[in-house]
């Protein structure tokens, strides 16, 4: 049984100085209309107690480009000046809903620079791409063939603070799942060890962000010795954005590669549900944890489980994995971080790694035997617990044994 699902195909390109231009103006229009539609949004509400909807918006952007002064949105396509405001009134949608913050502005320095093209806006014909206010097709490196016969739907092109190009092109795809097994694997992420398996095997962690620490620092050094506004320290940027993307690209490659092992060897993959948001207030361990990419490691894990009809099952993060003894079931008092290794009162020597990987595979089973499938569990800040992972201080009774 195949899966039909929308998959984004991302390529670099090499604009030519008039793409490049045209590309950059694009960027500025769209997010001068972002920045005035929510400015009108906010006004709106906070004044007159008004709700302004997408078509307030749009009509709002034709009037924008009959002023002097916004005369200049004329100059580039239409669609991504749109696009920006659909955008908007998703962010809005997620804030109402309580899923998201309130929208902020876009900053000129900080944001991403980005347009979205839809099919009226660009022409894909044999393996060519144009683009609205273009004569020339993009000089696409294409390092993956699109699904066969595939038509892109939306078109988004970026540039990343190293100054490099992208279009990514959103297609239809069909996925044919993996085939069937019966094993199932507990992991336990870490930061020695990126994850420890419930079979014994230890993934270590590559840490590649400390590969590159002594490159990044001199980048950094160099860049705070340049004058604010100077030509230099905007080369200076962009060489500290460089080595920030060299390690961001191969970490995301090592997480791929191993995320695509687990999902193809095995047809129930547990995992805990870590909150690393409030992990990485810890600022002694922030920079190892942010290194670690815990969270793409559970998305990566997420959508592949869903393409190839695994899986994935999410223990409850108050689970007292590394404590709990898996041969007894007698959860120990205290166990610090250093503590690597511990005896339990049985007499069972346990690695504290695998026993929690083993730990953990054994309630993911125990929740999929109950029908359930993942299972995030999020404490409510006003119930006044930390959203980290806790553990029992001591036993429990009545707890089932694993």
């Amino acid at each position: 049984m195949t899966t039909h699902v929308k998959r984004a195909f991302k390529y670099r390109f090499y604009p030519d100085d008039v793409q490049a231009a045209e590309l950059s103006r694009t960027f500025g229009c769209v997010r001068k209309v972002y920045n005035l539609a929510l400015q009108a949004r906010t006004t709106a509400w906070y004044q007159r107690q008004e709700r302004v909807n997408y078509n307030a918006t749009s009509a709002m952007l034709t009037e924008w480009k009959k002023t002097g002064e916004l005369a200049y949105l004329t100059e580039v396509s239409s669609v991504p000046l749109q696009q920006c405001l659909r955008h908007l009134q998703g962010a809005f949608t997620s804030f109402f809903e309580g899923r998201a913050q309130y929208p902020r502005f876009k900053s000129r320095k900080k944001s991403r620079r980005s347009a979205e093209y839809t099919s009226s806006a660009f022409r894909y014909r044999d393996g060519r791409l144009t683009l609205a206010k273009m004569r020339e097709p993009l000089d696409i490196v294409w390092s993956r063939p699109l699904p066969e016969g595939a038509q892109p739907s939306t078109v988004t092109v970026s540039q990343d603070a190293a100054g490099r190009w992208f279009v990514s092109l959103l297609c239809d795809d069909t996925i044919t799942p993996a085939p069937a097994t019966t094993a199932a694997v507990g992991i336990d992420a870490g930061i020695t060890s990126l994850v420890t398996l419930s079979t014994g095997e230890k993934v270590t962690n590559p840490k590649h962000e400390r590969r590159d620490r002594a490159r990044l620092a001199k980048a950094q050094r160099e860049l705070s010795r340049k004058e604010k506004g100077s030509n230099n320290r905007a080369k200076a940027r962009v060489k500290v954005a460089k080595v920030h993307a060299r390690i961001t690209g191969r970490r995301r490659d090592f997480l791929h590669q191993l995320t695509t092992r687990l999902v193809r060897e095995n047809q129930t993959v547990v995992i805990e549900d870590l909150t690393v948001r409030s992990m990485v207030k810890n600022h002694t361990l922030a920079r190892a944890i942010s290194d670690a990419a815990w969270r793409d490691l559970r998305m990566m894990l997420e959508y592949k489980c869903a393409w190839y009809g695994r899986e994935l099952v999410v223990v409850d993060r108050w689970f007292p994995s590394s404590k709990l003894c898996g041969t007894c079931g007698t959860i120990r008092g205290k166990l610090p971080l250093n503590v690597r290794e511990w005896t339990c009162d049985c007499g069972t020597v346990h690695d504290r790694d695998v026993n929690a990987a083993r730990n953990i595979l054994a309630a993911g089973l125990a929740v999929s035997a109950c029908g359930d499938g993942v299972r995030p569990q999020r404490e409510s800040s006003r119930t006044g617990r930390s959203s980290v992972k806790q553990e029992p201080q001591r036993a429990t009774a009545g707890i089932p044994r694993l």
